[in-house]
């Protein structure tokens, strides 16, 4: 059942009303169901504070002053960071646009490589991108249709890879190089990717 928290709008956006924190802009959430105030920096580098509704703003100004030191921290960490929107209701289309995707792309690799694989599945995975089965079963994350051509092609010749190489020894790498000679480069533009779903 939903509750009133859900529906309620950010009630102010700016700077720190009272000196205490005149340069950190953050979005301040009123929410019925919080007990504390909570403090979260996304992806974004969006900084949002929520509170119950009987906080006064002097109370939060003063949090978010005296965390100043732990927000500028996670703000610099993901400030720089790729960020990919995808919106809730083009997921399905996404998980369609990702199968076509690795079906042609897993063939087109797999051909480079003498590689024969039994199926592809598309999954919602929160933290991997792709796995290889013992079986050789290909599965990959749905939101590899949202990346870049080249970062995605890295994902399917990475996990095709793990045909021959179920670990990731230096053997397995100077496979996936065959295909991928700046995976090394790949790898870290992918670390630096964030999803932001709206």
């Amino acid at each position: 059942m939903r509750t009133l928290a859900q529906f309620l709008r950010v009630e102010f956006r700016g700077k720190g009303a009272q000196g205490y924190n005149d340069e950190m802009e953050y979005e301040l959430k009123r929410s019925l169901r919080a007990r504390t105030m909570r403090l979260a920096v996304h992806p974004d580098a969006r900084v949002v504070v929520t509170a119950p509704p009987f906080f006064e703003h002097g109370a939060i100004e003063q949090f978010v002053a005296e965390h100043s030191a732990w927000i500028s921290k996670h703000v610099e960490r993901v400030r720089g960071r790729t960020v990919i929107r995808i919106r809730r209701n083009e997921i399905s289309e996404l998980k369609k646009r990702a199968l076509a995707f690795a079906s042609a792309r897993s063939l087109h690799f797999g051909a480079m490589y003498a590689f024969t694989f039994r199926k592809i599945s598309i999954r919602a995975q929160k933290s991997r991108w792709g796995s290889c089965s013992r079986a050789g079963n290909l599965s990959f994350n749905y939101k590899i249709a949202a990346l870049p051509a080249l970062i995605a092609d890295y994902i399917i010749i990475h996990e095709l890879c793990h045909l021959a190489h179920l670990d990731h020894s230096k053997e397995f790498w100077t496979l996936v190089e065959h295909a991928a000679p700046n995976y090394k480069d790949i790898r870290k533009k992918l670390r630096n990717m964030a999803f932001i779903f709206c």
